[in-house]
């Protein structure tokens, strides 16, 4: 579609107006354009947002605000704000958001110049720099209130809301597909109950709800030249939710070594060196404020993570492939097998996992090793 720009940009208080528009990027939810001046002036990035996925934009908007502002004051005395921390630009309606007459929501924020980012972690120090952003941006956010904040995403990360919707979809089975998929529903069925024991915790206030980002992946943080961390970008699923939620994520896609929709099963294994480095920069940054259950509730993200993937992927493929795009007929099943193998590895080596966390975290605390670190309990 063609969009007018120029009006667009116009609705935006920026420092110039002469500007050069072209696609930047390659997200699958908003649109996404580089605003570059033509005389050397700031650069922006404009995004069209898709309201069909954020019905309430303006919920939406305040989220990024609280967040971003938030940040800004977690910024020592030598941080630029503007750099490090993502900066909406004010639209001529006093909002930080535009309609235009097609009904497109629009907004636009600051380019940060000189970053870089990655798809795929591939070095130790990668992992370790990951775990120091996903840590300290829970950190910054840790005393902020998650009431005041919506859900963009209504049960985004609801294990419960997501078996239902599968659950939905094996029972009607619109495109006769379940007849291809016994074995993938009894393994995912077989774990619902242990699957749920984190929203369980949750709702008996074992852990928290606090801000978390909800879409960890590795390409959305912004490193600098010498690959260190610059910004968290990518804020539009910042909500309420549980820590283990952010790990579990982050970790999904870092220590696989193989893609999220590999065909061969046997070439799917861990990379428990990546594992490690990233819970050394995350616990580096977090063990200041996690209670000793959230501790604990870590390894139950990176069970859990996989999981939810594999039932979303398996709902769509059943479903007719109503969500993902797909490159092929089997792709979402493709998918589904991969992140089950995946969850198969984590659980063999789950003992292993749990133990990198604990010592860590033991390490971190100056405890001796051979502690008893209690499950519950208050925050140490």
């Amino acid at each position: 579609m063609d969009y007018n720009f120029s009006a667009i940009i116009k609705n935006f208080k920026t420092e110039q107006v002469d500007f050069e528009v072209k696609a930047f990027g390659s997200g699958h939810i908003n649109d996404t354009f580089l605003v570059k001046s033509v005389k050397n002036g700031a650069d922006y990035l404009l995004q069209r947002i898709n309201h069909y996925v954020f019905k309430d934009v303006e919920g939406l908007t305040n989220n990024v605000l609280a967040v971003t502002n938030h940040l800004k004051l977690k910024l020592p005395p030598n941080g630029n704000p503007y750099t490090q921390v993502l900066t909406f630009i004010e639209g001529n309606n006093g909002k930080y958001f535009y309609l235009d007459e097609q009904g497109n929501y629009w907004r636009m924020s600051y380019f940060l110049h000189g970053t870089q980012s990655y798809d795929v972690v591939t070095t130790t120090k990668q992992a370790y720099q990951g775990g120091m952003a996903f840590g300290k941006f829970q950190a910054d956010l840790s005393d902020l209130n998650p009431s005041g904040l919506i859900d963009t995403i209504p049960d985004f990360l609801n294990v419960e809301t997501r078996l239902n919707s599968l659950h939905r979809a094996i029972q009607n089975d619109k495109v006769n597909r379940k007849k291809n998929t016994k074995e993938e529903i009894d393994f995912l069925i077989s774990r619902e109950a242990a699957m749920s024991e984190l929203l369980k915790w949750g709702r008996e206030g074992l852990i928290p709800l606090r801000i978390t980002h909800n879409d960890t992946k590795f390409n959305n943080i912004l490193l600098d030249k010498d690959n260190r961390i610059q910004c968290v970008i990518d804020l539009d699923t910042v909500m309420p939710g549980y820590v283990a939620y952010d790990f579990g994520d982050a970790l999904r896609t870092i220590i696989n070594t193989a893609s999220e929709d590999e065909k061969e099963l046997n070439v799917i294994q861990l990379n428990i060196p990546l594992f490690g480095e990233f819970t050394r920069g995350y616990l580096g940054q977090t063990f200041s404020f996690l209670t000793e259950q959230e501790l604990h509730s870590l390894i139950k993200g990176v069970l859990l993570l996989p999981y939810l993937q594999s039932v979303r992927f398996l709902t769509d493929y059943l479903e007719g492939d109503v969500y993902y795009k797909t490159l092929f007929a089997e792709h979402n099943l493709q998918r589904t097998r991969a992140q089950v193998q995946l969850l198969k590895m984590i659980e063999e080596k789950q003992e292993e996992l749990k133990e990198l966390i604990v010592s860590e975290w033991l390490n971190l605390k100056g405890v001796q090793q051979g502690e008893q670190l209690p499950l519950k309990g208050s925050a140490i």
